[in-house]
């Protein structure tokens, strides 16, 4: 392994990191201290961020852009929105940084034996998974992509997305200067997921701290946090980890990894599979054991996604993809008002491909 200021392990990262890797990647690595269960993979840190803006020279130029920003001004907000992210898309991204995010993953190929492995890829801003601020899903993720090109061109995309409309907006309207907040990514092996959800180890509908509450459907997690589909409901106990009450939904839709495209789709759920429950009580109850877990280690309650592996036999075949502070039932006791629901990423891929190319063609002697 080579050591690189523009990443880190897991393994090698907790929450004092926070700063460097952003708070999703700092929960990853502390989850991975706590010996959770969490699939493999690194951060590229603020560093490398902060080193493509300054060697592309465009640093400058994107603060200029947001001093500009009206909150009130939706249309100017979207306006200053995608300029920044056409200039980030055209900007080369400085060799050893490159060379250091596409070093890493295919180090972590050669951890997990995988030719080719998929992997998910996660803005990780400095400014997320705050109790007091609902920064979540306000930057963009990529999952099931495969290859060192296109793992440097989500790369980017996340960078990029610091800048949304929504993101910008936000930040404005809580006061959370523009050149303060970084990001960082994350690059973690995906999970082959059979089933996949969210859970709070708290009953979400009334604050009751008693309780853990499971959403699940089958594949991957999105259609569960993107609100697409009804899922399967389970509630434990959180002393006895007894279910005290289950839900079977008509689950219709499921995400899952489309092979050609290296990416993830949204498809119909066979008849005979859409009333089944998606998990079985002992996985149910390890996902509650896990939370309890978690919501210890970090002395609050937890909002939690997680997937059932269908590679990995059980228990290892239940992982954590990410942990957050719980912000509803925080931000109401505060008097605050309930969550935005979060934005749609938006794919920049073929700016980012055509500023590379112009670049090339700039350089060519």
């Amino acid at each position: 392994m080579v050591a690189s200021p523009f990443v880190l392990w897991f393994d090698e990262i907790d929450k004092r990191h926070h700063a460097l890797v952003g708070g999703k990647n700092a929960s990853l690595g502390e989850l991975t201290h706590a010996g959770i269960r969490v699939p493999p993979g690194f951060a590229v840190t603020t560093e490398a961020f902060r080193v493509f803006l300054e060697r592309g020279g465009i640093r400058d130029e994107v603060y200029r852009r947001l001093d500009a920003v009206r909150p009130g001004d939706i249309a100017g907000v979207e306006e200053i929105s995608r300029a920044i992210r056409r200039l980030i898309s055209e900007t080369p991204v400085p060799p050893e940084v490159a060379s250091a995010i596409q070093t890493a993953y295919d180090e972590l190929i050669a951890r997990v034996g995988v030719v080719g492995l998929p992997v998910a890829v996660r803005s990780s801003a400095t400014a997320e998974d705050l109790p007091a601020a609902s920064f979540a899903g306000q930057q963009d993720t990529f999952l099931w992509v495969q290859g060192r090109d296109h793992v440097l061109i989500r790369t980017v995309i996340c960078w990029s997305s610091l800048f949304t409309p929504r993101a910008i907006t936000y930040r404005a309207e809580m006061g959370f200067p523009h050149e303060k907040v970084l990001i960082s990514v994350g690059i973690q092996k995906m999970a082959n997921a059979r089933s996949a959800g969210v859970m709070f180890t708290l009953n979400p509908l009334n604050g009751d701290r008693s309780q853990i509450a499971i959403n699940a459907n089958w594949g991957l997690g999105e259609t569960v946090v993107a609100g697409e589909v009804t899922p399967d409901e389970y509630w434990v106990d959180k002393v006895t980890l007894d279910i005290v009450k289950r839900v079977v939904s008509p689950k219709t839709v499921e995400c899952v990894p489309n092979l050609h495209y290296r990416e993830v789709t949204v498809v119909a759920v066979p008849e005979e599979r859409q009333m089944a429950p998606c998990l079985t009580d002992e996985e149910v109850k390890e996902l509650a054991r896990l939370g309890k877990q978690i919501e210890r280690h970090y002395g609050c309650p937890q909002d939690i996604e997680w997937a059932v592996d269908r590679d990995l036999p059980f228990p290892e075949s239940v992982v954590i993809l990410q942990s957050r502070p719980e912000t509803v039932w925080s931000q109401k006791q505060k008097g605050d008002p309930s969550m935005k629901p979060k934005a749609k990423p938006t794919d920049y891929v073929a700016g980012f491909l055509l500023g590379q190319l112009q670049q090339k063609k700039k350089s060519a002697p």
